[in-house]
């Protein structure tokens, strides 16, 4: 099983570590004055992953959930549309999509959360399969610029 490890758990082999950011289209533009528009993940995903940017690291200045969404495709759709900023996981955001200005617009700085690996495998062959698939997660992440 490969998961995000949340912050009160302990175990498992760590593949890689997932910075957080803001995620926008190149194109997105946040007019002064206004709120800035936001896409979230849907609550029950929200509460599901512990790692997930919470409420207390929104962005301490005006803002609206502009679009809630059932999962990280339609957050990608939505940043892809121009339609808002989203907080993401590094590897999961299209890499079309760079980092927005977090400075320039006073978002607070999102932290990071362990990838691992965990399994009961002992059977040697399955053994080196696994060792396989962590070494081309580790490798991937290498590319997209997770430590």
């Amino acid at each position: 099983m490969i998961v995000r490890r949340e912050r009160h758990q302990r175990g498992g082999e760590t593949l890689f570590e997932d910075s957080f950011g803001w995620f926008a289209a190149p194109a997105f533009q946040h007019k002064a004055g206004e709120k800035l528009r936001l896409a979230m993940l849907a609550a029950p995903l929200r509460c599901a992953n512990a790692s997930y940017p919470r409420r207390s690291t929104r962005p301490t200045s005006g803002w609206v959930e502009a679009f809630t969404g059932g999962g990280v495709a339609a957050i990608a759709a939505a940043i892809a549309s121009g339609l808002a900023v989203a907080p993401l996981a590094a590897s999961d955001c299209p890499t079309r999509h760079g980092g927005y200005r977090r400075r320039a617009l006073s978002l607070p700085r999102l932290g990071s959360s362990a990838v691992v690996l965990h399994s009961r495998v002992s059977d040697g062959r399955a053994l080196g399969a696994l060792r396989t698939l962590a070494a081309t997660f580790r490798g991937v992440a290498s590319k997209i610029g997770t430590r």
